[in-house]
């Protein structure tokens, strides 16, 4: 770029190399560089390689080409207005009803004003496009999940991510299943250059070897058995954007093969067809598993580790990283409330006992319990008592291991319903509102004797009562403290004639 242009560069199609030069003077002239593409496979590399302010499209070739040449600026996607000169006028209005980027015709020879005046207007729809497209790519930043935690090692993988997002280095993703590897994926493509164009995933591990072929690379009609119509593959939807191939460890041998050779050559071909395709597609790819080992099995190509393996990027297990835990709960119950899924709140004993879990599940597994209490106890407090027993600390006995007053007294499970089981493996408290109520007082066995039965029913009683008290009487909550289902406590709230 000449040392007082200020603006990205005009692209010249033309036959005439001396009609360049004139143009080349008159756009230093003005403060553009100009840039000369005399057939059609120097233009291809233009388009690729660089961004313009505008093209000058001139006699080349005939019509033909010259419709060619349109036709690849609209496959290019690219927001370069078109402007016609040394040719007919006629075709500035043929060709705008085909080509939307044809903006003006210049008259040759050229003159210093209406050049400006066409080149400003380009210019314009440049820059408008340039503010869309950063406010597209504002808004898909916003969207996509973000990294959880303040802990160094998660802070150190956010650094990575914003070095290595302007690039288009391939980026191999690291880690155990559920870190968060797409999470990763979707904020390096949010964060890039190709932040406007797709972010395709596909999972490698989920698709047939045998139809992953035809789901990359598209196939044509009749190619095979099924094929009933022409379908695109992932990478041409991915084109000028990101292609996400997540398990990548998973990948069959031949189909190996057939990624390297495109990642060789950016080119591939569809299933059924001999014409190349250019892919103008950034890899990211991810895996749980150990590739170096499985290269090692004669599993995974070295050569494709290579070229996947430019920048990679190593995922922490949540139990490295421990400290954030508290964090990604309370993330979590705000995404609840976003979606309008519910809401549910821990209490500090809760999420210190989540703290010392090992999560072998990692941020899906703490995803999944936060949506599953939400669920248990929807707008409720959830103690520590109340977490599955997977989760509390060696230290504290689960609800369903606390105090039987059947087996205290000598009574085998058999003696009663499951039903009535469950209503007695209550712990000694529901929640804030009944803290202090005794569920289980230990009766005392006079000279006399003590009636069980009965008094096991009044203490059942007792039981729904408080629960029903704790709940505002609506039963399916009250039904969810008491372990049980709904339609039995409903027949319970019958035999007892308890109002409700």
């Amino acid at each position: 770029m000449s040392e007082n242009s200020t603006q990205p560069p005009v692209l010249l199609v033309e036959d005439n190399n001396q009609i360049f030069s004139e143009i080349k003077s008159l756009m230093g002239f003005i403060g553009y560089d100009a840039v000369y593409t005399p057939d059609i496979s120097s233009l291809k590399g233009a388009l690729q390689q660089g961004d313009y302010t505008a093209m000058l499209l001139g006699e080349f070739h005939g019509n033909v080409s010259q419709r060619e040449v349109l036709e690849l600026v609209s496959e290019a996607g690219l927001d370069m207005q078109v402007i016609l000169l040394n040719q007919p006028k006629d075709n500035l209005g043929k060709y705008q009803q085909i080509y939307p980027h044809v903006l003006a015709h210049l008259d040759m020879p050229l003159k210093y004003q209406p050049v400006v005046d066409a080149l400003n207007r380009a210019n314009e729809f440049h820059q408008r496009d340039l503010k869309e497209g950063s406010a597209s790519c504002k808004e898909l930043i916003s969207n996509v999940p973000k990294l959880g935690g303040s802990s160094p090692a998660i802070k150190y993988v956010r650094t990575m991510i914003e070095q290595v997002a302007k690039t288009d280095a391939s980026v191999l993703i690291l880690g155990e299943s559920g870190t968060g590897k797409e999470v990763v994926a979707r904020n390096i493509h949010a964060l890039s250059n190709r932040c406007k164009y797709n972010f395709v995933p596909v999972n490698c591990g989920a698709i047939p070897g045998d139809l992953l072929e035809s789901e990359l690379f598209g196939h044509e009609k009749g190619a095979f058995t099924g094929a009933i119509t022409t379908r695109q593959g992932r990478f041409e939807l991915a084109e000028k954007g990101t292609l996400f191939l997540d398990e990548i460890g998973d990948m069959s041998l031949p189909m190996q093969v057939k990624l390297l050779r495109v990642l060789q050559e950016r080119t591939f071909e569809r299933v059924g067809s001999n014409k190349s395709m250019s892919a103008d597609v950034r890899i990211l790819a991810a895996t749980h598993r150990n590739l170096e080992q499985n290269i090692r099995e004669g599993k995974f190509r070295e050569d494709l580790f290579y070229r996947l393996n430019v920048f990679p990027i190593e995922l922490p297990s949540l139990r490295e990283r421990l400290d954030d835990v508290p964090f990604l709960l309370q993330d979590q119950i705000e995404k609840l409330e976003q979606d309008n899924r519910g809401s549910v709140r821990l209490t500090a004993s809760a999420v210190e006992a989540l703290c010392e879990y090992k999560w072998p599940g990692n941020v899906r597994e703490l995803a999944n319990l936060v949506e599953r209490l939400s669920i248990l106890f929807p707008q409720g407090v959830v103690d520590v008592k109340d977490l599955p027993a997977r989760y509390l600390p060696t230290s504290i006995k689960p609800r369903h291991d606390a105090f039987n007053p059947l087996l205290f007294f000598g009574a085998s499970e058999d003696d009663t319903d499951s039903d009535d089981l469950a209503l007695m493996q209550t712990d000694t408290e529901f929640d804030d509102a009944t803290q202090g109520a005794s569920v289980v007082d230990a009766p005392v066995i006079t000279e006399k004797g003590l009636d069980l039965k009965e008094h096991l029913a009044q203490m059942e009683v007792n039981l729904i009562k408080q629960a029903l008290d704790a709940t505002d009487g609506v039963v399916a909550h009250a039904a969810t403290l008491l372990k049980m289902r709904r339609t039995t406590l409903v027949e319970k709230l019958k035999k007892y004639d308890i109002k409700s």
